[in-house]
């Protein structure tokens, strides 16, 4: 799976077999496994909704991070998540460095999230990733409450062997809580503003977080091993 991943050469790439209450599902990045991930887990959910006939509305999927739910609900496909609390640390140095400017604040839990007052800086900013690969943790969110959208968001994992990731699900499990207190409000809708970004519906639901997102198919194909 990890050389078929390092093939691929994508943020992640998922691998689900069928269970008797679902799937067991993992993920890879092009260097290693992760413990969570949300965007392969959607596109997992769109195959099995849309190519391997499924004929309920909901998936369960076991993973590393426990049980994991899938919904459709329209176009949109409802990811029912748990919800990591980050908890407030002090900025280290080199993300000072890295984004050349320092956060408003700084939490931590899977990964840490730097929270900025600038949504423009957001979309604009281009850290140094290699001052980023000695960090602790999986990788370095940055956040902004938004004009648009109630927040926006980017996300940096060097040592993952990818520097940005296009939409990550898994860091909406920790930017919902935070959003949701601040803000005052139990629904979000947010956009994570890579390059080629996405748009995501959050909801906070006790320790549990539905993150929903849209998927599109790009290719069906064989890989030959």
């Amino acid at each position: 799976m990890q050389s078929i991943a390092l093939e691929n050469n994508l943020s992640e790439t998922a691998f689900f077999v069928p269970t008797s209450n679902g799937y067991h599902i993992r993920w890879f990045t092009p260097a290693k496994e992760v413990e969570l991930c949300g965007h392969a887990t959607l596109a997992s959910a769109y195959v099995i909704f849309n190519h391997l006939n499924h004929n309920f509305n909901e998936i369960v999927f076991e993973s590393k991070s426990g049980e994991l739910k899938a919904s459709q609900n329209n176009e949109w496909i409802e990811l029912d998540f748990p919800v990591l609390i980050p908890f407030a640390c002090e900025t280290p140095d080199e993300f000072i460095e890295a984004f050349g400017l320092k956060p408003k604040e700084c939490f931590k839990s899977m990964d840490y999230m730097l929270v900025f007052d600038d949504e423009e800086y957001i979309k604009r900013v281009k850290p140094n990733l290699s001052l980023l690969k000695s960090i602790s943790g999986r990788g370095v969110i940055i956040t902004a409450i938004s004009k648009k959208y109630d927040f926006v968001n980017r996300f940096f994992t060097p040592k993952y062997g990818t520097g940005e990731d296009p939409v990550t699900g898994s860091a909406f499990t920790q930017l919902t809580p935070y959003w949701s207190s601040r803000l005052n409000k139990k629904k979000l809708f947010a956009k994570q503003v890579s390059k080629r970004g996405g748009e995501v519906k959050c909801e906070i639901m006790g320790d549990r977080v539905k993150i929903s997102g849209t998927a599109v198919e790009y290719s069906i194909g064989r890989i030959d091993i």
